[in-house]
């Protein structure tokens, strides 16, 4: 297969700076194009500015043999990057949206900086580029758009509302685009790159990390911007080696007679039929509720179900005043709610409509970017609120091509702003109340795209990330966040359809729908779903993604390799593809691509530069000498840490300092050493040192005196013992002597191995020393395991166990656990090597020493499972997480003590 070439293509990188975006800078750099490197050099969370982050971009490609120039602007000031391409090159082919920031806080921290600061950048600044770019793209009848959104975007993220909100922005948003350049021969697509964040880095092995580098993600995007691609309007996840494509579902759904008898109670009589995906669509567009309506008008009259009762709760309206808000605010008047009227307009005339029907209700005349305004008005009238209808909106529908700064802004200040600043003022009174329904208000035009839609597609694609997210955060408070898609008749219609037809496109069929969503009657996933509703009818919208095709992760990937593998990755139809619901389906392909190889990795590696002064950094460390570091613990200190590692009331000797027998368990001896100051920096004895890429990857203990004291003061001194060169990683592993200070005697000996991504290359040694059970591999017999202990850790088991010393929030903290690609906050790996080494302790009696690899996560509330083969004096051991199956431990041992007993 030829080469791929963009010779005589200028492309626009925007934040190229680093990782994907410098990656991408680079490649097309070297295929042929004229890059402008763009890059504003702030910080991750968009503080700061320098140039310096695009210049040395612009010199590697230069340096190569390529053409770039640099550009130092904001996204937001779109149009002077597009001018840089222009006033340097005469013209633009290529647009990759890429610049992004972070500010990842959970909702109820959040603020309103946190929000628009996100939305600046992500939505206005791709909105920006790409608006600054068209008018060349469709004169010269050519153009390639790449836009970039995420799992969180997809799925939704826990401490990411404003992120997830921003990223599924994108989907709508080039979904529009799609549509209104596919005649200009203008393409738009939207990617999900999955890559290591700052957080998966601290714990996940250096080899998975290394497979998550932008590099798997370049040469999709060179095969979609290619001017051969007739990809437009698509969605693709890729990370890892594993690409694939995604596009909606939609259930056949739930069909009634669309008259009086369409009621909340029979929506909820056959809720199943709604969720039902057998037989499903793939649309890219409305339903047709022409032919769906047809349907309606010939059936019976509806089993009206249970009548609702909403007495006592109080349901806000926002854009109540008249349309599809007014039969909401009917609605939920009807079925007892007290309401609050929210209208821009005119809230009186509703408010009177339901007073006279002996309702009750409250009218507040006021923006819903006023949200503290519309929510005071419901605390001040009736003390409490329990459900909001985030339904105001206004269009500007206009072509791409013609749309000013001043309808985007408008129009996602009002939809996406407007749901965001309502839902924040109630928040609080929500999660205090431990209750909260809330249906926010999407569109056909937001999911599929529309012509002439791009601002309201990206508001309302936004409103539904925002949605996924906020149910994630809400879940555990009793707080439900759905969103619609309704679909109703306007004014225009009733031009071209018979009177009949008219009645049944009323707004009045959409109320039943969300009447039953803010119930407590929802049989199944009450929360976080989407659904497409009206004239009878009610479907849900789910993801599909196709099986994919996962590349060799030990060779280098290129566009022609992604373009052979084509019709794989985008096959819907071969039986192998799924519905990811959440983030963590999206990292399983990738997760399972990772033993994907293909053997080039056997090759000899290039000789590398030797760096002379880490070198010599090394043999000094080595030689240096620590002051030593004093730890000093109590009983309570011991029998807090036996309880962190899993022991039991019932197990007095390790929970009662009063037993006869009391004492700490052997794994005690990892908690002294973990403060340890070391007579070295790491950033002297490896290159490009961050603490982000450090990952803890093996442990060895030595208990050098036995009975260990249950209190006392000791002291560790700290050694280099050697640094390795991976590579692409280095190795550095340290020696910690503990001794009593009491008696001078050494107490513990620990070595801790950790893998540096990114530190390698320094011309160190290749290969780590043997040093005896310290290194020993460990293999498992081939014999099933002489016993096996099985032990349930508790849901508090990680925020007890970092009671004795580590601190990281990556074990407390959900939010930040959510970063890090973890669905809660997970087990620190020496409390599951202390549950694992407690087991052999209590089967085989005190050890000399014991060595694990750290293999995997374990979630609080998981099972460890740990297989253990006496051979001789030592016994070799493994643990695994029986609800994964997978391996948390591997290449584990304990040398046993001679003469010595099970200790319980």
């Amino acid at each position: 297969m030829s080469e791929l070439r963009f010779d005589g293509q200028v492309v626009v990188v925007t934040g190229a700076g680093g990782g994907l975006g410098r990656a991408y800078a680079l490649f097309f750099g070297s295929r042929g194009a004229s890059v402008v490197v763009n890059d504003l050099g702030g910080s991750f969370k968009g503080e700061g500015t320098s140039t310096k982050a695009a210049d040395v971009v612009v010199d590697e490609i230069k340096a190569a043999g390529g053409k770039a120039v640099a550009n130092y602007d904001s996204v937001t000031d779109g149009e002077k990057i597009i001018e840089t391409a222009i006033k340097n090159y005469g013209r633009i082919d290529v647009l990759l949206n890429n610049a992004g920031i972070l500010r990842d806080i959970s909702f109820k921290n959040m603020k309103d900086q946190d929000w628009d600061l996100i939305m600046a950048v992500h939505v206005k600044g791709s909105y920006k580029c790409a608006r600054a770019a068209w008018p060349y793209f469709r004169k010269q009848k050519y153009g390639r758009v790449i836009n970039t959104a995420s799992a969180a975007g997809l799925f939704g993220s826990f401490g990411q509302c404003n992120y997830s909100a921003a990223k599924l922005a994108m989907v709508g948003f080039t979904e529009t685009l799609a549509k209104e350049g596919a005649k200009y021969n203008i393409h738009a697509n939207v990617i999900a790159p999955i890559a290591a964040s700052r957080m998966t880095e601290t714990v996940m092995p250096p080899d998975i990390l290394a497979n998550l580098k932008p590099d798997w993600v370049v040469p999709l995007v060179a095969v979609l911007v290619h001017k051969s691609s007739e990809e437009n309007g698509a969605i693709f996840e890729v990370g890892g080696g594993h690409m694939a494509k995604l596009r909606w579902e939609r259930s056949r759904g739930l069909l009634l007679k669309a008259d009086d008898s369409y009621t909340p109670g029979a929506i909820l009589k056959k809720w199943d039929q709604i969720n039902n995906f057998e037989n499903a669509e793939h649309p890219t567009g409305v339903a047709d509720f022409m032919g769906l309506l047809e349907q309606s008008m010939k059936m019976r009259p509806n089993d009206k179900g249970e009548t609702l009762d909403f007495k006592g709760k109080v349901a806000l309206v926002t854009g109540g005043g008249a349309g599809i808000g007014r039969c909401y605010c009917l609605a939920f008047a009807k079925y007892g709610a007290s309401v609050v009227v929210n209208d821009l307009m005119d809230p009186d005339t509703v408010v009177q409509e339901i007073q006279k029907s002996g309702g009750k209700a409250v009218g507040v005349k006021a923006s819903a970017e006023d949200g503290d305004a519309v929510v005071k008005a419901a605390i001040d009238a009736y003390g409490r609120i329990d459900i909001i209808i985030n339904n105001a909106g206004i269009l500007r529908d206009k072509a791409f091509t013609n749309m000013d700064d001043k309808m985007w802004d408008q129009v996602i200040a009002v939809h996406l702003r407007g749901t965001y600043k309502v839902t924040k003022a109630a928040w609080p009174y929500m999660l205090k109340q431990k209750y909260g329904r809330i249906i926010n208000t999407t569109s056909t035009s937001g999911i599929y795209g529309n012509f002439g839609q791009a601002n309201y597609a990206a508001a309302k694609c936004g409103i539904l990330g925002f949605s996924r997210a906020l149910a994630r955060e809400g879940a555990k408070y009793n707080i439900y966040v759905n969103t619609i898609a309704p679909n109703a008749g306007t004014a225009m219609t009733r031009t071209i359809m018979p009177e009949e037809m008219v009645q049944a496109f009323k707004p009045d069929y959409i109320a039943p729908l969300v009447v039953a969503l803010c119930s407590d009657k929802i049989p199944k996933d009450p929360t976080g779903a989407l659904y497409e509703v009206g004239s009878g009818w009610v479907g849900r919208t789910r993801w599909q993604r196709t099986g994919g095709h996962g590349f060799p992760v030990d060779v280098k990937l290129t566009p022609e390799a992604v373009l052979q593998q084509w019709k794989r990755i985008t096959d819907f139809d071969d039986g192998r593809a799924d519905n990811p619901q959440d983030g963590q389906d999206g990292l399983k392909s990738i997760m399972a691509n990772m033993n994907n190889k293909g053997g080039a990795s056997k090759k000899s590696e290039p000789a590398v530069e030797v760096n002379e002064e880490i070198l010599a950094n090394i043999e000094k460390a080595k030689k240096a000498e620590a002051n030593g570091t004093p730890f000093k613990y109590e009983e309570r200190d011991v029998i807090l840490y036996n309880l962190g590692i899993g022991a039991k009331k019932t197990d007095l000797p390790y929970v009662f300092e009063g037993n006869e027998n009391f004492q700490a368990l052997p794994t005690f001896g990892v908690i002294p050493f973990f403060s340890t100051e070391t007579p070295y920096n790491i950033s002297d004895i490896v290159p490009n040192f961050s603490p982000m890429m450090l990952l803890h990857g093996e442990q060895y203990l030595e208990i050098l005196s036995y009975p260990i004291p249950t209190s006392g003061t000791l002291v560790s001194y700290a050694k280099l013992l050697e640094v390795v060169d991976k590579g692409n990683a280095a190795i550095v592993k340290s020696g910690i002597t503990t001794v009593n200070k009491e008696t001078g005697k050494p107490l513990f000996y620990n070595e801790s191995t950790v893998f540096i991504r990114g530190s390698g290359g320094f011309g160190g040694v290749k290969k780590p020393l043997d040093r005896g059970a310290s290194t020993a591999a460990n293999k498992p017999p081939s014999r099933p395991a002489d016993f096996v202990a099985e032990e349930k850790t508790t849901e508090e088991q990680a925020v007890l166990y970092r009671l004795s010393g580590d601190y990281n929030p990556l074990h407390v903290d959900p939010a930040f656990a959510k970063m890090g690609g973890f669905k809660v906050p997970i087990l620190h790996g020496l409390c599951f090597f202390g549950i694992a080494g407690k087991a052999v302790y209590q089967k085989y009696g005190p050890y000399k020493n014991i060595k694990v690899r750290f293999a995997g996560t374990v979630l609080p509330g998981q099972t460890l499972v740990t297989e253990m083969w006496k051979e001789g004096n030592k016994v070799v051991f493994q643990t695994k997480v029986k609800e994964t199956g997978k391996l948390a431990i591997a290449a584990a041992a304990c040398e046993l003590v001679e003469g010595g007993g099970a200790k319980l």
